[in-house]
C-alpha cells in the first residue's frame, strides 16, 4: 500500500501537534511532509511544500488578537496563499480545513473561517481536487495554550500554579477531546469523497462552572494529596489527563511517601485511588532499564520501595529530558504524563523494588504503549 505524504499548515500548535504525532504511530501509511510557518512568508516554498503532498491539512489561523480585523485579514490571506500554491502547482491534493462552530457567530473569526472554508470548496470545485472543510467545535486537551487555545487550558493552568480562575459566562458549551478529533481527522483522510461542509460532532456538552468543579477536585485531591481522583467516565479521564499536563513536572516529583515506622519495621502506603486499575510490581537487577515507552491515555504511577532508581522522562517532540533520583530508604513516586517517553533503570548496587499502578488493564490488542528511548 502507498503511503500518505501528508503536510499539516500549523504543525506545531495545538492541534497541529498532536495530529503529526499521532500519525508518526503509523509510519507504515503515513509520510509527514515538514511544514515551516515562515512558508506562507514566501510563495516558492509554499508552492514546494504543496507540491510534495497527498493531502493538506489546513490548521494554520490567528485565534487571537487586540484587533479583530487582523484576526480576519490573517486568515483568509492564509488561505488565499495555499489556494495560488495549489493552482501553481496543479495538485489534486485533498485539502482538509479545520473551520470552527464560531461560523455560527457574527464576529470576524468565525467570519474568517467560513470565508476560507467557501474559498477552498470553490478551488476544489474549479480545479477537480478534493476538499473537507470541517466545522469543530470547542477542543480541548494537553499542552494547549493558556489564554489562547481553550478557557480549559486557561484553567488548569491556574489552577496547577495555585491562581483562582473566573467565570467570564457560564454557559453550555459543545466539547471535543483533541485525541478523538484527531481521530476524526485521521478518518477523513482516509476516505474516497470529500465534504465541503462537514459538522465534526461534540462528544460531549458541559456547563463551563461544572467543568470548573471537577478541576478544582483534580487540584485538591491529586495535586495536594496524591489521590488518584474517581473517574467516571471517557470525558472525566480525558479532563483529568489535560489537568496533568500543566503541572510543574519537574519540580513537583519525586514525591515522598508518609513512612510509619514501629519497631516492627515500616509501613508505607503506596497510592490512594477513587479509581480503580491494575497493580503490579517488579525486580530489577543493577544497571537494568525498564521501559522506554510512552502512553497516550493511561494514568500510571511508578513508586520505589527498595533500591535506587533513576526515572527518566522526556516529552514526545522535545529533546528535554527529566531525571528523577529515588531510593527506597525514602520512599517516593513518579506519575507519568501521557505523551512522554519514560523508564526507570537501577542505579544501585542491590535489586531494585518497584511497584507500578495503571488505571486500566492492561490489553495486548489494545495497549496504549509506544516504545520510543527516552
Amino acid at each position: 500500500m502507498k503511503k500518505l505524504r501528508i503536510g499539516i499548515t500549523g504543525q506545531e500548535g495545538f492541534v497541529g501537534k498532536y495530529l503529526y504525532n499521532t500519525l508518526a504511530l503509523s509510519p507504515e501509511k503515513f509520510e509527514q511532509i515538514d511544514f515551516n510557518k515562515d512558508y506562507f512568508d514566501s510563495q516558492t516554498k509554499l508552492n514546494n511544500f504543496v507540491a510534495q503532498c497527498d493531502v493538506i491539512v489546513h490548521l494554520a489561523a490567528l485565534n487571537r488578537h487586540p484587533d479583530p480585523e487582523v484576526i480576519y485579514n490573517t486568515n483568509v490571506d492564509l488561505v488565499k496563499k495555499l489556494i495560488l500554491a495549489l493552482e501553481a502547482c496543479q495538485s489534486k491534493a485533498h485539502v482538509l480545513f479545520s473551520s470552527s462552530s464560531q461560523e455560527e457567530n457574527e464576529n470576524l473569526y468565525g467570519k474568517s473561517k467560513k470565508e476560507g472554508r467557501e474559498l477552498l470548496a470553490k478551488w476544489a470545485d474549479h480545479s477537480g481536487g478534493k476538499f473537507t472543510g470541517m466545522v469543530i467545535p470547542n477542543v480541548f486537551g494537553p499542552f494547549g495554550k493558556p489564554y489562547y487555545n481553550s478557557f480549559i487550558a486557561t484553567f488548569c493552568h491556574q489552577l496547577s500554579h495555585n491562581e483562582q480562575p473566573k467565570i467570564e459566562k457560564d454557559a453550555d458549551v459543545r466539547l471535543i477531546y483533541i485525541g478523538d478529533l484527531v481521530n476524526v481527522i485521521t478518518s477523513e483522510i482516509l476516505k474516497e469523497v470529500g465534504n465541503n461542509v462537514f459538522l465534526v460532532p461534540h462528544t460531549d456538552q458541559k456547563k463551563v462552572s461544572d467543568i470548573l468543579a471537577q478541576l478544582g477536585v483534580f487540584k485538591s485531591e491529586y495535586l495536594d494529596a496524591g489521590i488518584i481522583p474517581e473517574l467516571k467516565d471517557p470525558f472525566e479521564v480525558n479532563l483529568f489527563n489535560t489537568f496533568r499536563s500543566y503541572m510543574d513536572i519537574k519540580n513537583h516529583y519525586p514525591v515522598k511517601f508518609v513512612k510509619h515506622a514501629d519497631p516492627r519495621g515500616v509501613f508505607v502506603e503506596v497510592i490512594r485511588l477513587n479509581v480503580g486499575g491494575q497493580v503490579s510490581f517488579s525486580t530489577t537487577v543493577p544497571g537494568i532499564t525498564r521501559g522506554n515507552h510512552f502512553h497516550t491515555r493511561k494514568i500510571e504511577r511508578f513508586a520505589v520501595i527498595k533500591g535506587k532508581a533513576l526515572i527518566q522522562l522526556r516529552k514526545i517532540g522535545t529533546e528535554d529530558v527529566l531525571d528523577f533520583y529515588l531510593d527506597g530508604s525514602e520512599p517516593a513516586y513518579v506519575d507519568m504524563p501521557i505523551w512522554y517517553t519514560h523508564n526507570i533503570k537501577n542505579i544501585g548496587d542491590e535489586e531494585l523494588y518497584t511497584n507500578f499502578w495503571i488505571n486500566e488493564f492492561f490489553n495486548q490488542d489494545d495497549p496504549d504503549t509506544y516504545f520510543e528511548t527516552v
